[in-house]
């Protein structure tokens, strides 16, 4: 069974309604998250990274408009670290769970791959809405701790022992052994 590391909405301006609570958390896990998508691609083939982001409403957009304009954006600075590299693979959502209408769960099927480690943002939003479809389609999940960001922290420490006790998944830290098998 291979692995894949899935890095949830950080191809973002930050220009919505919860970006001002959200900031803080995301520099806050942004170590994690960098930690985390290095251990994945020191692995080479044996882990895929696939970046599945928000369209933000626009329909026409791709993965270069979307990088290009958070890139341009005031928060440059937590997109750049987490950049997608040539290897990666980007799927373009447009709600909460990165299943939800999109072709991941075909993606993951071609690719053998039936374990998901979760990180990026938001935890009690679209990483939680993310772990639940991961666990009806009997995919295995974990998810980092310390490399995925909130806007209400009561609320993410509520969604993350969800994801353990209701679903699962294994929530570690992003220095765990074993994290990518």
């Amino acid at each position: 069974m291979r692995t894949a590391l899935v890095v949830i909405d950080m191809i973002n301006t930050y220009e919505h309604e919860d970006a001002e609570q959200l900031l803080p958390s995301v520099r806050d896990a942004l170590p994690g998250m960098l930690h985390v998508l290095d251990r994945a691609r020191t692995k080479g083939s044996d882990v895929e990274v696939i970046y599945v982001n928000d369209n933000f409403g626009r329909w026409r957009s791709n993965h270069d408009e979307l990088l290009r304009t958070a890139l341009d954006g005031p928060h440059s600075d937590l997109v750049e670290p987490l950049r997608p590299d040539d290897d990666s693979l980007f799927v373009v959502k447009a709600r909460h769970s990165i299943f939800y209408e999109t072709p991941l769960e075909y993606l993951l099927g071609q690719h053998g791959i039936g374990r998901i480690v979760l990180c990026g943002q938001v935890t009690e939003q679209c990483v939680l809405y993310s772990a639940l479809d991961a666990h009806i389609r009997h995919l295995d999940v974990t998810v980092p701790r310390d490399a995925v960001a909130h806007i209400h922290a009561d609320l993410a420490d509520a969604a993350l022992r969800m994801m353990e006790r209701n679903m699962g998944a294994d929530v570690t830290d992003s220095t765990a052994e074993g994290l990518f098998g």
